[in-house]
């Protein structure tokens, strides 16, 4: 088998912006097309494998994600023939969905399987058409599963009530806040998504009173527009105040359900980790 150069890893910023925002180590990272049960055709994503999730984004440069996978309870992965010879396809076979994922080329189909399988079953796979350096990096993955799972599981929880609720999406590893939650008014908030749209259009701010909060967005069509949400604390709960008003478990869940809904068109603002936001603020005032 012909050995292949690997995919050029993401710059240290972009590196360190979805390290915050997803909490999971890196472990294989490619281009695949991906198709879900809500997907009509193949969706084309720059595919990270964190802990036993996929990320999916729209492009390698992209800090957010606009979709993820969790693949813990994967049941099985199988094969399937391509009519195309160049490239790999096979179905992951889930409890609630089955997704097909097709690969550039079969080698890396065959690196996505052999990572797939390490970090689901906890083993590595014996049929696997690797070079021997390929298998050392799977058994390196695997040892570092190993040991994020065992670290996980030492996690105190304050009751067991904690431990039923739901896992907080696009988690900052520092703060309890999601990445683009910022204390500003709704005027900065709209500065700041105009002046620099390249950072994201989407913050989350507090509310006009110290227990709800806002969402600005800055929506891009033939004229930019900004528009307000509110989302009103309701027990352990958040409500986005729509039409049909949703209700969801965290402000996390918040920040997915817009991404989801615009299928990535929106994006959280996560000013970038050289200081760039103290200059914000400083060109408000």
């Amino acid at each position: 088998m012909m050995a292949k150069k690997p995919p050029k890893p993401a710059p240290r910023r972009i590196f360190q912006e979805r390290l915050k925002i997803t909490a999971l180590p890196l472990y294989f990272e490619g281009f695949l097309l991906v198709k879900r049960s809500e997907y009509q055709e193949y969706e084309h994503y720059w595919t990270e494998l964190r802990g036993t999730t996929l990320f999916f984004y729209n492009d390698k440069k992209n800090t957010m994600y606009v979709d993820k996978l969790e693949i813990i309870d994967l049941t099985c992965l199988t094969e399937q023939n391509s009519t195309d010879n160049n490239c790999a396809k096979f179905t992951l076979v889930l409890p609630k969905e089955e997704v097909q994922l097709k690969t550039e080329n079969t080698e890396s189909g065959e690196e996505w399987r052999g990572f797939i399988l390490t970090v689901t079953e906890l083993s590595v796979p014996e049929d696997v058409s690797l070079l021997p350096g390929q298998v050392i990096r799977l058994h390196e993955v695997l040892e570092r599963e190993k040991k994020r799972r065992i670290e996980t599981e030492q996690l105190p929880s304050t009751s067991p009530e904690k431990e039923r609720e739901p896992s907080e999406d696009y988690v900052d590893v520092l703060s309890p806040m999601p990445a683009c939650f910022y204390t500003v008014s709704r005027k900065e908030a709209t500065e700041m998504l105009e002046k620099n749209p390249s950072l994201g259009n989407m913050i989350l701010r507090p509310g006009s009173d110290s227990r709800n909060f806002s969402i600005t967005i800055r929506q891009d069509s033939d004229m930019p527009r900004i528009k307000h949400y509110k989302v009103t604390s309701v027990g352990k709960n958040y409500t986005i105040e729509l039409e049909k008003p949703v209700t969801l478990p965290n402000l996390f869940s918040v920040i997915d359900y817009f991404m989801k809904e615009t299928r990535g068109n929106l994006r959280p603002f996560i000013y970038s980790t050289d200081g760039t936001f103290g200059m914000f603020i400083s060109l408000l005032y």
